[in-house]
């Protein structure tokens, strides 16, 4: 039954051009049930048709999305060659069809070209541009992008070969690289993927149920507190006197003693003590205001 409604798909187009209907009604079609090798013969009357038709025209688009559903088979194909890396096929299908259409647009039947040579490095440059721009949890260089795949392809070369993992001499002998180049390659592939420190653990050990990633590898950073502090700190500070930042500034900046801050503003070291004492209770009683209301 289905091979039936592919041929009747192929002479429809058949009858419609031997008819001249160039100007009339827009031939009618199931694009998706046209097999993939009917595909090349009826596109290149679609290609015809568009070439004669008037851009953004309802005939225009019936046509351009027909050679779009009948071709997604190459895009499905193409897409193939990329199982196993990880990603969601459906989004690697989604990219391949950008590919296609952008194809699609710029194929011109004056090549005299097939269009499944012409489309398929457009779909497969989109979607090595999605792995090389989209993928990666951290920029990693383009360099070192691909430097990552070809590692890839020669460790599991060596790995069948071997019947072991595969060391850094022999892959950098393998790809005539040095190992440095190697160990380099390997450190970037840890930016392809990445786990989120809130993510669940989940088994049967000691470590899953309710704990997160964070629990395990995360440490408390002291370095955060104090630039929570500083940001604290900075209004409080620009609401002293230019005469009390001075003081705090030669004493906590400068570590000058208060002997040498009295001779610089011109007092007794007991008065400079005092205005310290002072200075500090004010932003601390400000510090400890400004963490009451949050």
């Amino acid at each position: 039954m289905k091979t039936a409604v592919i041929r009747s798909q192929a002479q429809v187009v058949d009858e419609h051009t031997e008819a001249g209907a160039d100007g009339g009604e827009p031939l009618e079609l199931d694009p998706r049930a046209v097999a993939p090798r009917d595909a090349r013969k009826l596109s290149r009357q679609f290609f015809r048709r568009m070439a004669e038709l008037e851009e953004g025209t309802y005939d225009y688009q019936y046509a351009r999305n027909t050679l779009i559903e009948m071709n997604m088979s190459l895009v499905r194909f193409a897409a193939g060659r990329f199982r196993g890396r990880g990603d969601d096929m459906d989004d690697i299908v989604q990219t391949g069809m950008i590919g296609l259409i952008k194809a699609i647009d710029r194929f011109e039947l004056s090549r005299e070209v097939e269009f499944t040579s012409f489309a398929l490095p457009y779909i497969v440059g989109e979607i090595k541009r999605f792995f090389r721009d989209t993928t990666w949890a951290v920029h990693v260089p383009r360099r070192l992008q691909e430097l990552r795949v070809e590692l890839a392809k020669a460790r599991e070369e060596l790995a069948s070969r071997l019947d072991r993992e595969p060391t850094v001499a022999e892959l950098a002998t393998l790809m005539n690289i040095t190992e440095r180049q190697v160990v380099e390659g390997q450190i970037a592939a840890n930016g392809y993927n990445s786990s989120s420190l809130d993510a669940a653990l989940t088994g049967d050990g000691p470590e899953s149920g309710e704990s997160v990633l964070a629990d395990f590898i995360g440490v408390e950073e002291e370095g955060l507190r104090l630039v929570e502090d500083f940001h604290t700190l900075a209004p409080l500070m620009a609401e002293l006197s230019e005469r009390d930042r001075e003081i705090i500034h030669l004493r906590f900046v400068e570590e000058a003693t208060q002997a040498e801050i009295g001779e610089r503003l011109g007092c007794s070291q007991m008065h400079v003590s005092r205005l310290i004492k002072r200075i500090i209770a004010r932003l601390r009683e400000g510090m400890l205001g400004e963490l009451g209301c949050a």
